[in-house]
């Protein structure tokens, strides 16, 4: 059986830029990590494995050259392969193009049983791309999974988060679901699997490998635009009415209720 698992690179939170004039965040020359949601993905994939015989796991992931370290450090956790989709053509990609793109990635690859993915990603946190992809491939998708229960060649027990609690269920493959961090505890690559991930042979794809039509991808081929990115000003307004002789008290506290009256805190 063939599991994908889908990987991210994103910026760490600290080193998080947008650009303005496109509205798509700037990848090239900020620290980057895999999105901590996919360790979560990556996590159970494994647990799969060592669970069920004759399971082949797969990481994808689609981003620019540098996004190899994310997929090596996967490998390192204990994914068996990974594939890379980096091309120019594919920046400034919203969800839907992202997704588009990832689908024909999976087409081209195997016959996945199973494709599992994180909630979301945290530079986006939209949640959108997993169950895109699954709309692309025409697959049933289960989102917010925080328990995996089996799997056998044609279905998978689940255990899906909902508002007041869970719901147990069950879908046919094959499916992609996207797991939240109650699935799983994410371990450490161990010092073999980062052996193993350094002489990994990943392969990296282009756009011309695909099946893809090319009005359909990039940032002229998003459907979606940021309208506007703005940084929020900080103001403060405040006066300073200092009281140390008693008859500029009642001065001082009728100033006070004039600034929260103006300030709407209370009538």
């Amino acid at each position: 059986m063939n599991v994908a698992v889908m990987i991210k690179q994103v910026p760490e939170t600290k080193s998080v830029k947008m650009d303005e004039k496109t509205g798509t965040v700037i990848r090239e020359g900020v620290e980057s990590i895999i999105n901590p949601l996919d360790l979560y993905a990556i996590e159970l994939a494994i647990r799969i494995k060592e669970s069920y015989p004759n399971i082949h796991l797969t990481g994808i992931s689609m981003g620019p050259p540098k996004a190899i370290n994310a997929l090596r450090e996967a490998i390192a956790m204990g994914i068996d392969d990974a594939i890379l989709l980096s091309d120019k053509l594919l920046a400034g990609s919203d969800t839907w193009s992202t997704a588009y793109a990832l689908a024909k990635c999976l087409e081209k690859e195997a016959n996945f049983s199973l494709i599992i993915c994180g909630e979301r990603a945290t530079d986006g946190d939209t949640g959108q791309v997993g169950p895109e992809i699954a709309s692309y491939l025409n697959i049933p998708v289960v989102s917010y999974v925080n328990k995996f229960e089996e799997i056998s060649e044609n279905r998978i027990f689940l255990h899906r988060q909902v508002e007041d609690g869970s719901e147990i269920l069950s879908s046919s493959l094959p499916c992609l679901i996207t797991v939240v961090k109650e699935v799983s505890e994410p371990r450490l690559p161990t010092f073999r699997g980062k052996l193993k991930a350094k002489n990994a042979d990943i392969r990296i794809w282009k756009i011309s490998d695909l099946e893809i039509e090319k009005e359909k991808i990039g940032l002229d081929g998003s459907p979606t635009r940021v309208a506007k990115i703005f940084h929020p000003k900080i103001t403060r307004e405040c006066d300073l009415h200092f009281a140390k002789d008693p008859q500029k008290i009642p001065y001082a506290v009728e100033k006070l209720l004039e600034f929260i009256k103006k300030r709407a805190c209370c009538e």
